[in-house]
């Protein structure tokens, strides 16, 4: 019978292994932290220069990536967590436009895929459940600035996806989240809130003020372990209700 992986091996004290992308800084430096202290937990953190290397922009990254990882982990992953992202801006006339467009979809949407699609084929190859966990963003419901058209584009996709993998494999024990944080205090967003002119945005969310890394852990965490699996496909929102549907 399939059964739900971390549920499991918290029960059966097995060790639960978690592949978080994008770990080395903000949001996933923070959701690693966060899962690294969970007990029988162990985190495989990714980052181009750190922890398993992969440069996610590049086709076979992801593949390469998932391989080392279940070479590390021995075998079996039981919880994906798709952190890795890009935000660069695009002007409608820049002359690399199309480029950008495509680094972006790779990075955020693709490469976030191609791993969802091995971590099934894993489950299903192994006969239990597991989780997976995306981090999208408010942008995949309010769109976001005319310079990133394909962040907005990336993140809504990444919903798109989440919500097809929970209702096509649901019946097997594989359950799918997607979390959408607001501005999310990291380097990233320092410099945005900067160049956008920080009070006016601080001004449209109505808790006065952006979420912090640890807060997208704390939720990240909960999907991870302690969500229920009749919340499968669920898209939780962390922006400070500046976006509500």
């Amino acid at each position: 019978m399939l059964v739900d992986a971390p549920a499991a091996a918290r029960h059966g004290g097995d060790m639960t292994t978690i592949l978080v992308t994008g770990s080395s800084r903000g949001i996933g430096a923070a959701i690693a932290s966060t899962l690294g202290e969970l007990p029988d937990t162990r985190v495989l953190g990714h980052a181009t220069r750190s922890g398993i290397a992969a440069d996610l922009s590049q086709a076979d990254a992801p593949a390469r990536l998932w391989a080392e990882a279940l070479e590390q982990a021995g075998g079996a992953i039981d919880v994906l967590v798709n952190n890795a992202g890009i935000f660069e801006a695009s002007p409608l006339d820049a002359d690399d436009w199309s480029d950008s467009w495509a680094r972006t979809m790779q990075v955020n949407l693709t490469a976030s895929a191609e791993l969802c699609r091995l971590a099934v084929l894993h489950w299903q190859a192994r006969g239990v459940g597991g989780r997976i966990v995306n981090i999208a963003s408010r942008a995949a419901y309010r769109g976001d600035s005319p310079a990133h058209w394909h962040y907005a584009a990336s993140k809504g996709g990444m919903v798109a996806m989440t919500k097809t993998i929970a209702r096509g494999y649901a019946a097997q024990g594989i359950l799918a989240f997607a979390v959408c944080p607001g501005f999310t205090m990291t380097g990233m967003a320092d410099d945005y809130l900067a160049s956008r002119g920080g009070d006016k945005l601080l001004a449209d969310i109505p808790l006065g003020r952006v979420a912090s890394p640890e807060e997208v852990a704390a939720t990240v965490r909960f999907l991870c372990t302690d969500a229920p699996p009749s919340m499968t496909g669920a898209v939780l929102d962390v922006n400070g209700a500046s976006y509500v549907r």
